[in-house]
């Protein structure tokens, strides 16, 4: 009998069309040792793949697939599931249109339903629009949201990887002037201890060490620059440690990142989107996954935006897209 295929099926959503998901889609699925490591399948339009297949001059055969397809995998080809009850219309590339934003989350969907039903065995998302999903109706501010919701789970947090690090975030799309009133002792415990679980869960860490970032400099300085550490951060740190979970008290940032790279934590919880960011964009721009924890699904992301202004021209860069389908397969052949 022949041996059982044990390569990860990954669906791969295209993201927002008008964006460069398809095209970093399409420059990752020709390099010959990403069939070695899964088996790829594409959750987004047929018509724009081959678009693109074509406008890159890749040696890629699109072919569209049904469901679960014992063909996956092979050489040469891009397999694709379309899930749109018709073809997208004409569209403008690097534009919001309410019908992109539209498919994009038709792609997800489709994604999450495979994944809950065994038949894929990761999902990895491209670039989504995240005016363009509101303009379509669906009022998220992200991915995480849209699937913590498709999948009814109740406590998600992003993490982020790249290099040494990795960072949960007890914020993300927030104004720094409406930080301190988002920064509650209930998100923070649960970045905590969502962070603490992906360290164990997803990395093998038995006893994770978890970096918890201050707010303000120098970690307030006893309340002189502000309160946020002894009022809502501090008072999070210590009741994950009454829970068993190693969490500092809060540190000043701008020397916990460095002790974080040297091997003094396994994780950190930053406060805020650029708190965490610049770092890991220092350090690994381009190749930074995004790995949702909370979910019943496995789900990495590409650390980059639908980049509109180059979308079409031909120069994006799939390195992100790579090092998620990496994490993914990785991930999912340990589970």
């Amino acid at each position: 009998m022949p041996q059982a295929d044990r390569r990860p099926i990954l669906g791969l959503t295209m993201g927002d069309p008008a964006g460069i998901g398809p095209e970093v889609i399409a420059k990752a699925l020709a390099r010959p040792d990403v069939i070695r490591l899964c088996r790829p399948m594409v959750i987004g339009s047929k018509q724009v793949m081959e678009r693109t297949v074509r406008a890159l001059r890749l040696p890629l055969r699109t072919v569209a697939v049904k469901g679960h397809d014992s063909q996956l995998g092979r050489r040469d080809e891009l397999p694709v599931l379309d899930p749109l009850e018709r073809p997208l219309g004409r569209f403008p590339m690097g534009r919001i249109s309410k019908q992109c934003g539209a498919a994009s989350v038709a792609f997800i969907t489709k994604a999450v339903e495979l994944a809950r039903a065994h038949c894929i065995h990761a999902i990895v998302t491209g670039p989504i629009n995240k005016e363009a999903i509101n303009k379509a109706g669906h009022d998220y501010p992200g991915h995480t949201e849209l699937l913590a919701d498709l999948t009814q789970s109740h406590e998600v947090g992003m993490m982020i990887l790249g290099g040494p690090l990795k960072i949960m975030f007890v914020t993300t799309h927030v104004a720094i002037r409406r930080l301190p009133l988002a920064l509650t002792q209930a998100r923070i415990g649960r970045a905590i201890r969502l962070a603490d679980r992906a360290l164990r869960e997803y990395f093998g860490v038995a006893r994770p060490k978890i970096g918890v970032a201050a707010l303000n400099p120098h970690a307030g300085e006893a309340g002189l620059f502000g309160d946020e550490e002894r009022d809502h951060i501090l008072p999070a740190s210590r009741r994950a440690r009454e829970a068993g979970i190693q969490a500092s008290d809060p540190l000043p940032a701008d020397t916990l990142f460095g002790k974080a790279v040297r091997g003094d934590y396994d994780g950190v919880v930053a406060m805020y989107h650029d708190q965490g960011l610049i770092p890991l964009k220092l350090l690994a721009f381009g190749r930074c996954v995004n790995l949702t924890v909370g979910l019943p699904i496995i789900r990495t992301s590409v650390d980059h935006g639908t980049a509109f202004d180059i979308a079409g021209k031909g120069v994006a860069d799939p390195g992100s897209l790579l090092e998620a389908m990496k994490l993914a397969a990785r991930l999912a052949a340990a589970r």
